[in-house]
Order: C-alpha cells, then sequence, then structure tokens
C-alpha cells in the first residue's frame, strides 16, 4: 500500500470506550478509574493552566490484548516455559510478557457469526472466510451492541473449545472477538477444565487472542478482509495490555 492508498482508506475504529463502570470479567475487576490530580484552577500565578489525572486500570479491562504468559498449563507457559519464581516475578514476566510482541501489522478477516451464542467449527465454516498462517481472525458474536448494558455483555456467547482448535489449527498470529473471555461463558473441556480455548490458543499454540473488540461496523458494511493494525504496549513483564486496533479497508 502506498500513501495515497494508504491515507486514502476506510478506517475502522475496533476498540470499545474506556470508563469506570465498563463490563470486565469479574478476574479483572475493578476495571478503570480515572481522577483529576492536577485542576484548571483560577487565580493562579499564570494565566496558563494545567490538568492531568491519574489512570488506574487493570490489563485485561476492555478492549486489550492477551500476552502469551498470562495462561499456563500444568505449571508451564507456551513452549514448555515452567513458570518458576525467575519467570513469574513480583513485577511481572521475565519471558513472553507483552513487552516482547512486535507491533501487529497484518491480514484480517472478519467471521461474522452473529447472533450466536456458542461459535463452533460449523459456524466459521458457514461463513466461508479463509484464514492463513500469520493472520488476525475476528469473530462477531453480537455482544459488542451490547457493551452499554454490562450485565448482558457479560451473559453473552463466545467461541467454543471445538471453535478455537479449528481457528488453531490454520495457525492465525492472533484471534479476536467482540465478548468479554472469548470463550463461551460456561466453556469446560473434560481434559482442559474451564476457557479451554485460552489453552488451547495462547498455551498450545502460541495465538494470542483479543478480547471486547467493536466489530459492529465492519460487519455492517460487509467487510470480511483488511489491513489490521495493533499496538501492544511495551509494558515490561505485563500478561496483557489495553490496544487500540484498527482495521484498513
Amino acid at each position: 500500500m502506498n500513501l495515497s492508498e494508504l491515507l486514502s482508506a476506510r478506517v475502522y475504529d475496533l476498540e470499545q470506550p474506556r470508563h469506570a463502570g465498563l463490563p470486565i470479567h469479574p478476574a479483572h475487576e475493578p476495571g478503570v478509574s480515572l481522577t483529576l490530580h492536577r485542576r484548571h484552577e483560577h487565580g493562579g500565578a499564570e494565566r496558563r493552566t494545567g490538568a492531568s489525572a491519574l489512570l488506574v486500570m487493570a490489563e485485561h479491562t476492555g478492549t486489550h490484548i492477551d500476552a502469551l504468559c498470562h495462561q499456563a498449563y500444568d505449571g508451564e507457559l507456551h513452549g514448555g516455559v515452567p513458570v518458576t519464581p525467575q519467570i513469574q516475578t513480583p513485577t511481572g514476566f521475565t519471558e513472553l510478557g507483552i513487552d516482547t510482541v512486535a507491533p501487529i501489522v497484518r491480514r484480517g478477516v472478519l467471521f461474522d457469526c452473529a447472533p450466536c451464542e456458542a461459535v463452533g467449527p460449523a459456524e466459521l465454516e458457514a461463513c466461508g472466510v479463509e484464514v492463513r498462517e500469520g493472520d488476525v481472525a475476528l469473530v462477531r458474536l453480537g455482544s459488542g451492541a451490547l457493551f452499554g448494558d454490562p450485565e448482558a455483555y457479560l451473559s453473552a456467547g463466545g467461541v467454543t473449545a471445538a471453535g478455537s482448535r479449528w481457528l488453531a489449527e490454520r495457525r492465525p498470529f492472533a484471534v479476536g472477538a467482540d465478548n468479554c473471555a472469548w470463550d463461551t461463558i460456561d466453556g469446560h473441556d473434560p481434559d482442559l477444565g474451564s476457557i479451554p480455548g485460552h489453552t488451547i490458543l495462547i498455551v498450545q499454540s502460541g495465538i494470542h487472542i483479543i478480547e471486547s473488540l467493536y466489530l459492529e461496523e465492519l460487519a455492517a458494511d460487509g467487510v470480511t478482509e483488511f489491513g489490521f493494525v495493533c499496538l501492544p504496549l511495551k509494558l515490561r513483564g505485563g500478561t496483557g495490555c489495553p490496544v487500540r486496533p484498527i482495521a484498513l479497508v
């Protein structure tokens, strides 16, 4: 893509708004808190004034990406890295942290499965979308439209273990969905336990997961293939981080 093509591309913002009280998985409470600690005040020494805020936010709040250190199985991270005090330190991970993820500029594809409570292989195949190795595969369940209603949003569906395996077999760089936790709320696998997609994708396959995406506009315009850009923060040792991904068409 040359500069003129880039400047003329339609940009789709795939991030949900961040604010106190936004829907968040219970494991990642309290969510977002932004409080002004420096304010514009009258009567100061200068006519110019400044304001700034203190931001407190869990890594996995709102639209975010999971690092490969976010999940472990039988005491091991992806690639057989053991969870030891040298790897998992009080100030973060020394391997597979979010700071090791380079800027993501890749081909993206959208599986528009909405409305759907449980996305499995049949639902993914019905979309007729081709996933190539290294792509970013996004799944729309329709829950992104419920973000303003935390109760409804948190009770929405997700991707089944079989759906995660289907995607993992195609070797994308990352997957993402418009729900809060990728997996179905009550997702359970007899071998892997709860939220099995996280084990299948992150631990077993080294595939990042992006959650709480906003995919409504992309789907409304019938876009299934696009340029995907996402810039993880260089948060040393972090298990994930907030992101503002975009799609370029």
